[in-house]
């Protein structure tokens, strides 16, 4: 998701890898390019598991790992792109200490249970007043919070697991928010990477198969065990005017 609690000037190349990390915890990898006049901060809704404390996300730094994704990359020698379609109200905030920042390689982390919770952040790094009201569907999710600098930058991959609520399902956070308003279509400009153990069980008809294991062509040590390395990796590009929502992937 390019939700952003300010305005930018230009947000591309986005991509994002998943995979479930253990049985109930999603791993979950983003990296894109962007430009903003403004100091601002990016937001993740998380389909967390209901109750989960502020300690339920663990933050991993690949500030060391540049090229995760060119390396995922290397797994397709001839990539070919596919154009698809892909498959909350606040309460009043009581006053409450301020939520942990985690300093995770060029970027400042936090973990906000809650969109209640955003009253305990900076207000430059919240989404204007009304945005989760037109967003119902993230009323009870967690969120990722990643502050970033202003200018333009390539940003480093940015990487954590968290306790998902979607069962075997795989969530990929899509949806669109660069100018703090909610379009109902949007310009994708997005790579997205899975990996998945019973390919067998679901149609992977729409997304390529790298054509080894991912030992093959990640550095597995710098990878911090977010990639399996004994299993292949599935890619697909959702480019273009597309339907502003998250990914889901069914693999069971």
């Amino acid at each position: 998701m390019c939700c952003f609690s300010g305005n930018v000037d230009f947000v591309r190349g986005t991509r994002i890898f998943a995979r479930m990390s253990e049985a109930g915890r999603q791993a979950l990898v983003y990296q894109m390019e962007m430009g903003a006049k403004a100091d601002l901060a990016m937001i993740l809704p998380l389909p967390v598991v209901l109750g989960s404390g502020e300690k339920a996300v663990n933050f991993i730094d690949l500030s060391k790992y540049e090229d995760f994704f060119s390396d995922l990359r290397k797994g397709f020698p001839m990539p070919k792109p596919l154009r698809a379609a892909s498959d909350s109200n606040s309460a009043p905030a009581v006053a409450s200490a301020v939520l942990e920042v985690k300093q995770v390689g060029a970027f400042e982390a936090s973990f906000v249970p809650t969109v209640k919770d955003f009253a305990r952040l900076d207000a430059r790094f919240r989404l204007p007043e009304g945005t989760w009201q037109a967003l119902p569907q993230y009323a009870d999710y967690g969120f990722a919070v990643f502050k970033l600098r202003k200018g333009e930058h390539k940003v480093h991959p940015m990487a954590f697991t968290f306790p998902t609520r979607r069962g075997a399902e795989l969530f990929f956070p899509t949806v669109h928010i660069h100018d703090g308003k909610v379009h109902e279509e949007e310009d994708f400009d997005h790579t997205l990477y899975c990996q998945v153990y019973q390919p067998g069980l679901f149609t992977m008809t729409r997304w390529e198969e790298s054509g080894g294991l991912a030992n093959s062509f990640m550095k597995i040590d710098a990878a911090m065990q977010v990639i399996d390395p004994n299993a292949h990796v599935y890619r697909r590009d959702y480019i273009g005017k597309l339907k502003n929502e998250d990914v889901i992937l069914a693999t069971a």
